[in-house]
């Protein structure tokens, strides 16, 4: 039996003319994604960002037609679909305004994880950019076992940063830039199959999707979406790892860079990034640690009880954000987010006003603890 509300959350990606930011729309403005299907015209109307040309798209048959193809795709491959509005949809990703509706995950890796770096860089990867990566994952995984590295399986420093977490026992995903019915490049399919036991391949395209030159730019802001931070490591002056760059940058994410030789070709973006503080110079592991604050907070120490009650109200949900600092000498604000499943704009309001009252304060890397 194939599941009829799949269908619709496929059918609305495959509209021709209705993009991410549209199709959120149409979600915050229906109940019921089937809606968009199903309902009369004149009432689609009313939808912002809905016109008429759109609508004649919305009811073509060939769009849930083709939907139903792609479910038994997904059934027969155990690829794991997540709409936006699903749980287990990478609750970073959520929050940025251009996530796709509809991921394709196939693995075993938790994509909700507490810590998750993105490593991307140049396909012309030097031996001091191999070495940095290598060393750089070997440290993560002494200090930080449990993290996700994310990268695009390209040639060069994605390649490298996928093939470095898998020797770390480090679970890492590949973002494509197609469908999971193939792999490009096809060398690093072995690769792939490997990362399928520790880690996994996401994606926003359906089956028969080819690697379209312009689907890479696409995929680069799920690799900078997903992650708390991305960290370059050799990048030229212009390419999709820069493009990356930007596009974490744009998301307020943390940036990192390993600076270069002065006139080396595949060093001046990583050096230019540095350079116009766009990110933060690395050169090891600990660099990151210290700038995420992850240091801090791996750290055992004794925990304040905190008398909060004592001399100040708090309504319920001031109560669980400060319970939840109660617990830890630190939290990101993205982890923050997801112990309590709350969109990033309500649990920022939620924390000014607890800042306000004196109660939280702010420390870098968007971290807050109790004062």
């Amino acid at each position: 039996m194939i599941n009829r509300n799949l269908i619709y959350q496929i059918g609305i990606t495959l509209v021709k003319g209705i993009g991410n930011v549209i199709a959120k729309q149409i979600i915050d403005n229906l109940d019921d994604i089937s809606l968009v299907f199903t309902e009369k015209k004149r009432l689609l109307e009313r939808i912002p960002g809905l016109s008429r040309r759109l609508i004649a798209e919305i009811h073509k048959p060939e769009v849930l037609k083709r939907a139903e193809q792609e479910i038994l795709f997904i059934e027969k491959n155990k690829i794991i679909p997540l709409f936006i509005t699903d749980s287990d949809y990478p609750k970073r990703l959520q929050e940025c305004v251009d996530s796709p509706v509809m991921l394709y995950y196939r693995g075993n890796a938790e994509l909700n994880v507490a810590k998750v770096i993105s490593i991307v860089g140049t396909r012309n990867a030097s031996a001091y950019g191999r070495e940095m990566t290598d060393q750089l994952l070997h440290d993560v995984k002494e200090k930080f076992p449990d993290v996700l590295v994310v990268s695009g399986l390209a040639y060069g420093i994605d390649i490298i940063a996928h093939r470095a977490a898998l020797r770390e026992n480090l679970a890492t995903v590949g973002v494509l830039a197609h469908g999971l019915d193939r792999i490009y490049p096809a060398v690093h399919r072995n690769a792939a199959v490997e990362m399928l036991n520790n880690g996994g391949l996401l994606t926003d395209f359906i089956s028969q999707t080819n690697p379209d030159r312009q689907n890479f730019v696409k995929r680069n802001r799920i690799i900078a979406g997903i992650a708390d931070c991305t960290i370059v490591v050799e990048s030229a002056e212009k390419g999709g790892a820069l493009i990356t760059a930007n596009i974490a940058d744009s998301y307020n994410r943390d940036l990192f860079a390993f600076p270069g030789k002065v006139g080396d070709r595949y060093s001046e973006g990583c050096n230019s990034l540095i350079k116009f503080r766009k990110a933060a110079l690395v050169t090891s592991a600990q660099d990151v640690f210290r700038e995420m604050n992850w240091d801090i907070q791996s750290q055992t120490v004794a925990r304040k009880v905190f008398q909060r009650d004592l001399f100040i109200d708090l309504d319920p949900e001031e109560k669980m954000i400060t319970d939840l600092l109660s617990k830890a000498e630190n939290m990101q604000l993205n982890i923050l987010a997801i112990e309590l499943n709350w969109p990033i704009s309500k649990l920022s309001g939620a924390l000014f006003e607890l800042e306000m009252k004196g109660i939280v304060r702010c420390k870098p890397g968007g971290v807050y603890a109790l004062v």
